[in-house]
């Protein structure tokens, strides 16, 4: 962090690569404590700064905290290796060494926050880490929609901050404590309240429907390594702040974790239904994980609700589903959005209408998408489809062991569930579809070409780590000493490998060896154009069509003719809107509320002195009528 920082304005490369070279070996030696914990070693516990009488600045780290420090240290090693090359292609050359201080300052804030060893010190860190986010947001603060992008960002993660200082003051007015411990006994009014206030504070910063408006507006903003960084790895933080209270402080009601089940169930639904209509691919990209954010909500909720039914087993494999998911959402999360770098980079243009055919020019870096959108759509055997698993296995079990109208609050979370996973599929296809299939749709994709090493060996570490999660989730599960009903993925891996291969063998000897090569059918034109090719729209409508209550969709068509039978077409124009619910309904209208009230009070504001004398006088009579009235 301080070595670009203190170089100032000098614009040299070498500055910014020994600085995201150190992140690189800051990462490893995080991993080898993380690690080691994790393997059964002690907690670590720290005493940074204790003033007497007041509070104290600690830190301690046991196996939850590990496991998300785990997390930080991988990602953000395989994003400081892709950042070495990136940066060198970033606008504003004074900034760079801005950028890569701020990005080390925003991932030591979030390693502060999960090692905190009490609320002050938490609290502090998650502040910390919002202030380094919001600069590094704002990096281009001169392109377009950028200033919007901050400004949505600045309001909602402060907001976040205040709901979790809030529901911390809660905390030490119950217990007069600033310790992360356990609270005994049934959860109070004030404990409910504090509990209410964490959650929406932590929902917040993770995205959670409907207070996700911010992901899609700062990812297309941001540098594409803090994109990547604040989905894969700050989302998570939430996650762990979400857990590390509900096991380690509270001891939560069966309404609590029905309140965590639908919201993730909601954001995990609507969250894939938005992601369908964007074409722009770091949107979409967010969107998506705001639907994951949704599914690892929906296994913390399920496991509040069997812990409170008294299912210990349920609950602990429920609570693995979502760590699980955890790790490998950061894993293929950060990978498309790096790749999304990648394409962004060479075309120029974050609109996929515009991409196309790339997959000739950015072999590695099509390769690459295709391992992580395999992953995010649960396509076995790879990692997203074993931690969805878990969950499912959670489900499943848990609904003939829980009471009737619990039961059918499960069943129809798991199908909305199962919904969500298959729209998921359909959007990576119609996103890989769109970006690398078929020819470039304009002179962009025409010119790519494919990116330096340094860009694809971060990602390709994240897309063995996909296959690797995948292949060997059991083995894993089992290692951290864990027992889960869930099939050997290596096995169906390989079997899954042996039917490929057996397919491939049965085409080859039973299919003619004679080659036919002819145009494809285009209502008889002679050749085919990049523009009669399938779009991202044309991909897209049928579900536009569908969720068209959801999406409010507009449909206006406006056609001129030259004879007064209306038979001829001269010209015309047709437009699809689609509304911006949440926008238009709810933030908007808060704002202009807000607005108003502003407004109001500016008035009393009016730079006449006489007025302000009069103010004080009558503040003045105030005190004294109060003091009066107390003694």
């Amino acid at each position: 962090m301080l070595i670009p920082l203190i170089a100032g304005h000098r614009d040299r490369n070498v500055i910014r690569t020994a600085s995201l070279s150190l992140t690189i070996l800051a990462s490893a030696l995080m991993a080898v404590p993380a690690i080691a914990i994790l393997l059964g070693g002690d907690p670590v516990a720290i005493t940074a700064y204790a003033p007497a009488g007041l509070f104290s600045i600690g830190f301690f780290i046991d196996k939850l905290a590990a496991f998300f420090i785990l997390i930080i240290a991988v990602v953000s090693a395989c994003i400081a290796l892709y950042s070495i090359e990136y940066v060198k292609h970033m606008e504003g050359e004074s900034r760079r060494n801005l950028f890569c201080g701020c990005m080390n300052l925003f991932i030591f804030a979030m390693v502060l926050v999960v090692a905190s060893a009490n609320t002050i010190a938490f609290f502090l860190f998650w502040e910390l880490m919002a202030a380094s986010s919001f600069l590094l947001v704002m990096y281009e603060y001169d392109g377009r929609g950028t200033a919007r992008a901050g400004i949505f960002y600045f309001v909602m993660t402060h907001l976040s901050t205040l709901f979790v200082l809030f529901g911390i003051i809660l905390l030490w007015v119950e217990t007069g404590s600033f310790a992360i411990a356990s609270l005994t006994g049934a959860p109070t009014l004030m404990v409910t309240l504090a509990f209410l206030s964490l959650f929406l504070g932590f929902s917040i910063k993770g995205g959670i429907i409907p207070f996700h408006k911010w992901l899609p507006y700062a990812h297309p903003a941001s540098p594409t390594p803090i994109s990547a960084l604040m989905s894969a790895v700050m989302l998570k933080i939430a996650v762990y702040g979400l857990i590390r209270f509900l096991i380690t402080v509270f001891s939560p009601e069966l309404w609590w974790g029905i309140l965590i089940l639908v919201f993730g169930t909601i954001s995990g639904v609507l969250g894939v239904i938005y992601a369908l209509k964007e074409h722009n691919i770091k949107a979409m990209l967010a969107y998506s994980s705001i639907e994951n954010i949704g599914i690892i909500f929906m296994g913390i909720g399920l496991f509040v609700i069997l812990s409170a039914a008294d299912l210990p087993l349920l609950a602990t494999i429920a609570l693995l589903g979502a760590l699980f998911h955890s790790l490998n959402h950061a894993i293929f999360k950060s990978l498309l959005f790096l790749t999304a770098g990648s394409v962004i980079k060479a075309t120029h243009t974050r609109n996929i209408e515009q991409m196309g055919g790339l997959i000739h020019r950015m072999p590695k870096t099509a390769g690459l998408f295709f391992v992580g959108s395999l992953g995010v759509a649960a396509i076995p055997p790879l990692n997203g489809f074993a931690s969805e698993l878990l969950i499912l296995i959670a489900f499943f079990t848990s609904v003939t062991e829980v009471e009737p109208l619990v039961k059918v609050l499960l069943f129809v979370c798991l199908a909305l569930f199962a919904m969500t996973s298959a729209l998921t599929t359909s959007c990576f296809v119609k996103a890989f579809g769109t970006v690398f299939l078929g020819m470039p749709r304009s002179a962009r994709g025409e010119n790519a070409h494919e990116v330096k090493a340094l860009m694809l060996i971060g990602p390709g570490i994240l897309a063995v780590a996909c296959v690797f999660l995948g292949l060997f989730a059991l083995q894993i599960i089992v290692w951290a000493g864990f027992s889960v009903p869930m099939p050997d993925m290596l096995l169906v891996g390989l079997l899954l490998i042996l039917m490929l291969v057996l397919t491939y063998v049965a085409l080859y000897f039973t299919s003619p060896r004679t080659i036919r090569v002819s145009d494809t059918w285009g209502c008889g034109a002679p050749s085919q154009k990049a523009g009669s090719e399938y779009t991202a729209h044309g991909f897209s409508q049928p579900l536009f069509m569908i969720f068209s209550s959801l999406y409010r969709t507009q449909i206006t068509n406006d056609r001129e003719f030259y004879d007064e039978p209306r038979a001829i077409f001269k010209s015309g124009t047709a437009e699809i809107r689609l509304l911006k619910v949440f926008e238009e309904y709810i933030y908007l209208p808060i704002a202009m509320q807000f607005r108003r009230l502003a407004t109001t009070i500016a008035r009393i504001q009016n730079g006449c002195l006489d007025t302000y004398v009069l103010y004080v006088f009558i503040t003045v009579i105030a005190l004294l009528v109060f003091l009066g009235w107390s003694v």
